[in-house]
């Protein structure tokens, strides 16, 4: 028995939520972007009408001004997407327990056991999917319903927006064979270019390509290929709390200036360690190491990594460890373009044990303080949005006490 698999896609989903606070430019070429002077000044987003006008995410402001002169541009606001997130998959949550995001605007849900109570008719039940996101957010999405995830995103991406595409046994060479390789999930430019050199321009042609032949081509990658491109791709849908935890997490960021001078230096270290800490506690874990990636205005990169006294998901242990880092690897004078930090060695929260220091008799107490006080951040933060506090002591650059 087949599976039946959806894939919801929210529709130029950046720019959706921000024109909920905006309708006035709903019928105008608008673009979600970051800070037009900065090296951040890219097309994060852009809605119908920008796409008319050729505008691409990830283009520069003034490529995409070029292109659409009367471009709105508006500011992205992160916490407002993952507000809308969470309530669009708690929705998908009514009709199946088993549902996969996929990233921040996409999620596939397997429909295989619950379809029966909603009816029997997968088309029939994505529709009423998009009708109560739409109701309920006013947001919209394109579905894809198949037999395996592949096709179901394939069937979400090929009528936009707000439409359901339905890809069957039945159907499925016929809408997607003759579609460019580059159409395939996965199939980037490299692999593209190794196959067009050696025939293979279609997924059809992928399709009936020998696997041998492509693993020959592009490692274990060519089989995965093949099985995409022939409908035999079967992994499961996979829900949150069955993913296995991550085994590291951080954050990076290309400054809009150079930062120069331990001041500076620590002042940006500071947010990427509040971010790192903030979702080490979101998935449960604490890290044992943390790791700092410098990366100067030439792009070329160092990076050093420590392990820490105790485990902890502490704003201010992980932003010591990563100024220390900083310290013993840069000279102040020197320039810095972009700074990475990264929690690694993680461990879930309940078993990250900490060894007693006989000369530190309060530093556990210390510690639990600080977590208690981080935890009350979050929850401000998620009432309130992200930038509604921030911790003073990593914002002034204070030294431990």
């Amino acid at each position: 028995m087949d599976r039946v698999i959806l894939h919801c896609d929210m529709n130029s989903f950046y720019a959706s939520v921000e024109l909920l606070d905006h309708p006035d430019l709903r019928d105008r070429p608008v673009a979600v972007c970051g800070d037009p002077e900065s090296r951040h000044g890219v097309i994060l987003a852009k809605n119908e009408g920008a796409k008319a006008f050729g505008v691409r995410t990830a283009e520069t402001v003034w490529q995409a001004r070029r292109k659409c002169p009367e471009l709105v541009l508006l500011p992205s606001h992160r916490e407002k997407y993952v507000y809308y997130s969470k309530k669009i998959n708690a929705i998908y949550e009514r009709y199946t327990d088993l549902v996969e995001p996929f990233s921040i605007d996409e999620s596939w849900l397997d429909l295989t056991g619950s379809l029966h109570l909603f009816g029997g008719d997968a088309k029939q039940v994505a529709d009423e999917i998009r009708k109560r996101v739409r109701a309920e957010t006013g947001l919209t999405l394109s579905a894809g319903v198949s037999f395996n995830k592949v096709f179901a995103k394939m069937g979400s991406d090929y009528k936009k927006p707000d439409a359901t595409t339905v890809i069957s046994r039945e159907n499925f060479r016929d809408l997607l064979w003759p579609l460019p390789v580059s159409a395939l999930l996965f199939v980037g430019r490299a692999a593209e270019r190794t196959l067009a050199e050696h025939g293979v321009h279609t997924i059809g042609d992928l399709a009936v390509t020998d696997r041998a032949v492509l693993m020959r081509l592009l490692g274990k990658a060519g089989a995965t290929l093949r099985a995409y491109a022939d409908g035999s791709e079967h992994s499961p849908v996979v829900p949150l709390r069955d993913q296995p935890p991550p085994k590291s997490v951080g954050n990076g960021c290309t400054f809009p200036q150079n930062l120069t001078g331990w001041e500076e230096l620590r002042s940006g270290a500071a947010g990427l360690a509040d971010s790192v800490a903030e979702r080490l506690r979101q998935v449960g874990m604490k890290c044992t190491t943390v790791q700092v990636t410098i990366r100067d205005p030439q792009f070329r990169d160092i990076c050093r990594q420590r392990r820490l006294e105790a485990p902890t998901f502490v704003t201010r242990d992980i932003l010591e460890a990563a100024c220390a880092l900083i310290h013993a690897a840069w000279r102040p004078d020197a320039p810095v373009r972009a700074l990475t930090i990264t929690a690694q060695n993680l461990l879930p929260e309940g078993e990250a044990a900490e060894q007693l220091d006989l000369f530190a008799v309060n530093a556990s107490q210390r510690r639990a303080k600080l977590e208690k006080l981080e935890r009350a951040v979050d929850g401000v933060r998620q009432k309130y949005g992200h930038d509604a506090l921030s911790l003073a002591s990593a914002a002034r650059g204070e030294e431990k006490r």
